[in-house]
């Protein structure tokens, strides 16, 4: 009996574990995201209000 309370414990950490590497993944991809996004926005805002290169009106 206690080596049934031994694996469902083990499958347990397993799933948890399973579900931390998810989070993480899924973290350094929004990561890498709001980099790009800095970047973008950083780029944006030093070209100035007036001086859009993409045609768009604003």
């Amino acid at each position: 009996m206690s080596e049934e309370i031994a694996s469902q414990q083990t499958g347990g950490a397993g799933q948890q574990k399973g579900l931390l590497q998810q989070m993480e993944e899924l973290m350094a991809a929004l990561n890498a995201d709001l980099s790009a996004l800095d970047a973008d926005l950083q780029s944006a805002g030093s070209a100035g209000p007036g001086n859009r290169k993409d045609g768009d009106a604003g």
